[in-house]
C-alpha cells in the first residue's frame, strides 16, 4: 500500500470513528438551556428549598442540571452556630460569598474570619470547613465547580438518608457523593 493511500484511509477512519462522538456532543448540548433564567431573591430555582441541619435552608440558584454538571450554586440560610466537618472534595473547587453574618472558613492550614461581602476560595483537593460564629441568621452563597453530586447529596440528606446512620455508613455516603470527611468541625478545632 502506498503511503498516500494509507494516510487517506487512516484519516477517513479517524473521521468515521469521531463522528458518533461529535454527534453525541451536539445532541447533548441541545438539552442545555440557551435562554437563561432568573431566580428571585430569597427563592429557590425550583420553588422547593432544601432543608438541612436543624434550621438550615438551601436555595438552589443554579442547578447542576442547568449546566450539564459544570456548576452548582446555592444560597444557604443558617440559624445555628457551627458547620460541617473538615472535608475534602477531590474533583471540585468551592467558593463562598458571605451575604449576611459572620463565619470562620478554614481552607488547608488557613483560618479566615469573614463577614458580609467577603469571599473565600477553596481549591479541590484541599481540606476545608466553615462555621457560623455570629448571632442571628448567617447567609452565604456557595458555588461548586464542577457541580459533582453535591446537589444530589443535599437533597438526599434533606430526605433523611443520613439520619441515625453510624459514622462508617455516613462516610460511605459522602464518598458516593464525591467527598470525604477528614477531621472534626471548626468548633472543635478552635478549642485546641
Amino acid at each position: 500500500m502506498k503511503r498516500d493511500a494509507f494516510l487517506r484511509i487512516l484519516s477517513l477512519s479517524g473521521a468515521v470513528l469521531a463522528s458518533p462522538l461529535s454527534l453525541t456532543a451536539k445532541i447533548y448540548s441541545n438539552f442545555r438551556d440557551k435562554t437563561g433564567f432568573k431566580t428571585d431573591a430569597g427563592a429557590d430555582r425550583f420553588e422547593n428549598p432544601i432543608s438541612l441541619f436543624d434550621g438550615d435552608t438551601f436555595y438552589t440558584k443554579v442547578s447542576t442540571n442547568d449546566t450539564d454538571g459544570d456548576l452548582y450554586v446555592y444560597e444557604s440560610s443558617r440559624v445555628k452556630k457551627g458547620g460541617p466537618n473538615l472535608h475534602v472534595h477531590h474533583a471540585q473547587d468551592e467558593w463562598w460569598y458571605i451575604l449576611e453574618g459572620e463565619f470562620i472558613i478554614k481552607v488547608g492550614d488557613k483560618m479566615h474570619h469573614v463577614k458580609t461581602g467577603d469571599s473565600v476560595f477553596g481549591p479541590r483537593g484541599v481540606p476545608h470547613a466553615f462555621s457560623k460564629i455570629g448571632e442571628g441568621v448567617g447567609r452565604m452563597l456557595t458555588t461548586f465547580q464542577p457541580a459533582g453530586k453535591m446537589e444530589e447529596c443535599f437533597i438526599a440528606i434533606s430526605k433523611g438518608e443520613m439520619k441515625g446512620k453510624p459514622d462508617a455508613e455516613q462516610d460511605e455516603f459522602r464518598k458516593q457523593h464525591g467527598f470525604e470527611r477528614v477531621g472534626p468541625p471548626i468548633d472543635i478545632l478552635k478549642a485546641f
